[in-house]
């Protein structure tokens, strides 16, 4: 369910499945921040936050002092978070800049995209690059330019290209395990104790449609 990818006194960054909660919910099932704290024996903070549905790396933070420098990082846009999604949708063009205002419908726990400003509605930015395509679908790599709810989920779904078994989104089947096709690919940040750049990639679920675009990574 959770692979840990790197591990250090101030840090750890684990490899989520899809499927699995970040943290506690309604549904009583076991987290992975639970697990992680199991793991460590110690109190851990969570840095950003990851839908249910969708899998890769998450980056936990061994104290409060770390978790706020973190977070200012991410406030200030200096994490670097790469993503992967599938969609069975060719975009319009190979690569491109998307700008929408999405705004929250608590009620419905969903982000509508809007092409102009809305009230209560936030400013989102992702850049998007068709990496390869197999039989049936289309491989994407996404920039994360803003950090909204759903976003990624949202401003696909804006441009007609839903990711594969995201039915709250309007893709029209379900994935068997719940998932949807999007992974936390890569990580990068200044370590807060070191100045050093950190960088992980977190492997492809194992599940066949990611595998047949294993090939495709290998060579990005």
């Amino acid at each position: 369910m959770m692979k840990k990818l790197h591990d250090d006194p101030s840090l750890v960054i684990y490899n989520k499945a899809p499927g699995m909660p970040v943290q506690a919910d309604k549904t009583g099932d076991v987290s992975l921040l639970e697990l992680a704290e199991k793991y460590a024996k110690r109190t851990l903070h969570l840095v950003h936050r990851m839908d249910r549905p969708v899998s890769g790396a998450i980056l936990l933070a061994k104290t409060k002092a770390v978790m706020t420098a973190l977070t200012e990082q991410f406030r200030n846009r200096h994490i670097d978070k790469e993503y992967l999604a599938i969609v069975q949708v060719m975009p319009p063009q190979p690569e491109g800049t998307l700008v929408h205002y999405l705004k929250k419908n608590e009620a419905k726990n969903i982000s509508v995209a809007f092409p102009e400003e809305q009230p209560g509605s936030e400013r989102a930015e992702l850049h998007y690059r068709v990496l390869g395509s197999s039989e049936r679908f289309h491989l994407l790599h996404i920039q994360l330019l803003t950090g909204r709810h759903h976003q990624i989920r949202a401003q696909l779904a804006a441009i007609g290209c839903p990711i594969r078994g995201d039915v709250k989104y309007g893709f029209k089947r379900s994935n068997k395990d719940r998932s949807i096709g999007l992974h936390s690919w890569k990580l990068s940040f200044e370590h807060p104790h070191s100045g050093e750049t950190l960088s992980v990639v977190a492997p492809l679920p194992e599940e066949v449609v990611w595998k047949a675009f294993q090939g495709i990574l290998e060579v990005v």
